[in-house]
């Protein structure tokens, strides 16, 4: 137990009050994430009149778990994700601890100031996790949790601090939570703890029943440890007195609508209605008849998450031999006129409330932010913590170089998933500095997604090295060698927690100085339910490779439920990302190599690749053996789109992507029988394709030169576009240069069957192909 948890005055014989200069700095947290929020609504010039917002109530609820975890307990080592409602209190922090000028504090939620939630590449300070996306924020520590042992193991000086969440009850109700909390690997994390603030309120009403002990049994049977603060020092020494057992069987029966109204009463309703009836009624009365009004008000808000005691103490009991959470019960609006407001949730406090709480708080509403006297022990508390979390800066470390082309050449039937686990082992004799650095994270579709051989040449990562009871086993073709030295990490089959991985692996290079290249794989259906965690990986800068295979209805015979429609468009609309769609095997190899090389830097980027298991014919690929021409495709490759036919005087023109382009160039020869010559182009990235389209109109300051080479206005003709996904992805190429366009695709719920029956019935066949060609050049 820490001194300063005992509450004891001189604890340490310096003549000082340590729990009361830490109630003093909380005080001063609670006014200036307060004052935050009231300058960017109340003072900030605001001519469109739209609600600048901020959550005074929500941060008032963490302001002392956070008091005592940043001004206490942190070291530099540990990192903490804050509840995105909370940003106020952390900006607070980092102000008294000096990382945050004065300027910032009225700058919340305008352009270049704090932002409205955490972010780790937007605020000014120190922000360890971005939040703002619910259920996202709170289980990013689990996976920078791995990330960071994965680092420590294979390169080392990753550090060995603690993981923290601070996450609202409400929070819990998302399934990101759970899906993270029953991962196997997630059970041996000690270094993972969860701080809930449990106010019992959401963002329309107080949260109905009594459900903390439903919860805590969820984490119990997960293998966490789990750690109650329900009262605070006031009420536990209430309830040794006589009347006390019953106060407190009260409270814990108490429905939580009921104890917050009971907040929201004056004297009078609070001494009527707290004994409740029936046999409790008599001895609570006589127990809350022996105090005062302050006491009475002050006892019944005394909450463990509020009790600074009681926070160390849970703090010093973690045990970090598996992931702990603890349940703190709070106040939402603790010490402020909103207190316990069922609405209280995004409310502003009044000008007079202000004024009212910088009296109680001892601060001024006309100087908000004044810090404490240079001499007092306020401030020397804040200079030692300061001084505590400070962090060395990391040396950049520059990824190793990869090759932008292994040399080989792919002949014969194959497609683009064998290409993915062919390039990987390829790579670790080509370019084993680079190999070193790749991961790839997979959700139990490693066998199904052509990583066998990698993951027999490159092991299973795992924290201790684990027996592989199968290594004798003659018909074992998949070797499941688990080491801290393997490459492979393989999760539970919850693509949200394969994203969430792959966003931490995607930032040690700028969390823990050491860049990764990391590699996720999932089917393509299941890419929309991992974009949104995804997507906000890469806000938060991680930068990583996610590959969807099998893609489209090419998957033929799996039905509807199987058959990816808008992944294809997604990748163009997802910021921070490149996209590709390679058709053959060496289109596989360079788009990943390039995209490899794009990871592990300040401008670096993720990558988006949707791949296919249809059997094509690599030799209609037709890659030039000259080494200029070659290369001169690779880079048309990689820039967006090539030209695998060219006429002299072109009718039309096919621009096909991934697994139709064999469709488009037997159209292409059957239109040529019909005395119709047509140019195929074989796109490999729109994304890459619609940025130089709006480079060339000036709205993006990226190149443009594959417009010219691939869509040269001399020979531009009409124009039909066909890919296994929907066709609006492609439809705007013709706007490159105004021609007129076909574009098909696939626009319903797919079928099961051959793949020539799905092609047929979404329109997307050979024959649609023909006819559409045929419609524009009569």
């Amino acid at each position: 137990m820490s001194a300063v948890s005992t509450g004891a005055t001189d604890a340490d014989g310096s003549g000082q009050d340590p729990l009361g200069t830490l109630q003093a700095v909380e005080r001063r947290v609670l006014w200036l994430s307060s004052a935050i929020i009231d300058q960017a609504n109340r003072l900030r010039p605001n001519p469109e009149g739209l609600k600048v917002g901020g959550h005074q109530a929500s941060s008032a609820s963490m302001v002392s778990i956070m008091t005592a975890l940043w001004f206490h307990h942190l070291t530099a080592q540990d990192r903490v994700s804050v509840k995105p409602h909370a940003s106020p209190v952390l900006h607070a922090i980092n102000y008294l601890l000096g990382e945050l000028d004065e300027s910032y504090l009225s700058t919340l939620r305008s352009f270049g100031g704090l932002q409205s939630y955490p972010s780790r590449s937007k605020d000014p300070d120190t922000v360890d996790y971005s939040t703002g996306s619910v259920g996202i924020g709170a289980t990013a520590p689990v996976w920078g949790t791995i990330a960071r042992r994965y680092v420590d193991a294979r390169f080392g000086q990753a550090g060995r601090g603690r993981q923290f969440s601070l996450l609202g009850d409400a929070e819990l109700d998302e399934g990101a939570i759970w899906e993270a909390v029953q991962d196997p690997m997630v059970a041996g994390l000690g270094e993972v703890v969860w701080i809930v603030d449990l106010n019992r309120q959401s963002l329309d009403r107080v949260v109905p029943g009594i459900a903390a002990d439903r919860l805590q049994g969820m984490f119990d049977a997960a293998g966490w440890q789990v750690l109650t603060l329900k009262y605070g020092r006031l009420l536990r020494e209430l309830f040794t007195r006589p009347g006390g057992e019953a106060l407190r069987v009260r409270l814990d029966s108490m429905d939580n609508a009921e104890y917050q109204r009971l907040l929201r009463c004056d004297s009078g309703q609070l001494r009527d209605r707290l004994p409740g009836s029936g046999s409790t009624r008599e001895p609570i009365a006589g127990l809350i008849d022996q105090l005062s009004d302050e006491e009475l008000y002050a006892a019944l808000r005394n909450l463990g998450g509020h009790d600074l005691g009681a926070l160390l103490d849970a703090y010093e009991s973690i045990d970090d031999t598996r992931p702990t959470v603890i349940f703190a019960y709070t106040v939402k609006g603790y010490g402020l006129a909103s207190e316990g407001h069922p609405q209280n949730h995004s409310s502003l406090l009044t000008e007079r409330q202000m004024s009212d709480l910088a009296d109680r708080l001892g601060t001024d509403l006309d100087a908000p932010w004044g810090r404490f006297q240079d001499d007092s022990a306020e401030a020397e508390l804040c200079a030692r913590a300061a001084e505590r979390l400070r962090r060395a800066e990391l040396p950049a470390q520059q990824p190793p170089a990869v090759p932008d082309d292994i040399g080989r050449t792919p002949a014969g039937i194959g497609n683009t998933q064998q290409a993915l686990g062919r390039v990987l082992l390829d790579l670790t004799r080509q370019a084993p500095e680079a190999a070193s650095r790749i991961v790839t994270v997979s959700p139990d579709v490693s066998s199904s997604t052509n990583l066998g051989g990698w993951i027999n040449k490159a092991g299973i990562w795992s924290a201790t090295e684990r027996t592989d009871w199968f290594a004798d086993d003659a018909e074992t073709i998949l070797h499941w060698r688990e080491r801290p030295a393997g490459q492979h990490v393989e999760l539970g089959i919850a693509e949200t927690n394969l994203v969430g991985l792959l966003g931490e692996l995607g930032a040690t290079w700028s969390r823990w100085g050491q860049p990764l290249l990391p590699i996720g794989v999932m089917y393509d259906p299941f890419v929309n339910r991992a974009l949104e965690p995804w997507s906000f990986g890469i806000y938060a800068g991680g930068q990583s490779i996610l590959v969807g295979t099998p893609s489209g209805v090419t998957l033929a015979p799996e039905g509807g439920a199987h058959q990816s429609i808008t992944t294809p468009s997604l990748g163009i609309e997802q910021p921070g990302c490149i996209s590709y769609e390679p058709a053959f095997a060496l289109d596989t190899e360079w788009c990943l190599l390039a995209s490899l090389n794009r990871l592990g830097r300040p401008d670096g980027s993720s990558a988006y690749l949707r791949l296919s298991t249809r059997p094509v014919d690599q030799t209609l690929v037709a890659v030039p053996t000259d080494p200029a021409a070659r290369e001169r495709r690779r880079r048309q490759t990689v820039g967006g789109a090539y030209t695998l036919r060219r006429h002299d005087a072109p009718a039309v023109t096919l621009a096909a992507m991934g697994a139709l382009v064999p469709e488009a160039l037997a159209a292409a020869d059957r239109l040529a029988a019909l005395g119709v010559a047509a140019d195929v182009v074989c796109v490999t990235s729109p994304d890459l394709l619609f940025r130089a389209v709006r480079a060339r109109r000036g709205l993006d300051d990226g190149p443009h030169w594959i417009l010219d080479q691939v869509f040269p206005a001399e020979r531009a003709t009409p124009l039909v576009t066909v890919l296994d996904g929907h066709p609006h992805t492609l439809a705007f190429l013709a706007t490159i240069n105004g021609v007129p366009t076909t574009a098909l695709g696939v626009t319903r719920f797919g079928q099961s069957g051959t793949i020539q029956d799905v092609y047929r019935y979404h329109g997307i066949d050979t024959d649609s192909i023909v006819a559409a060609a045929l419609d524009l050049t009569d």
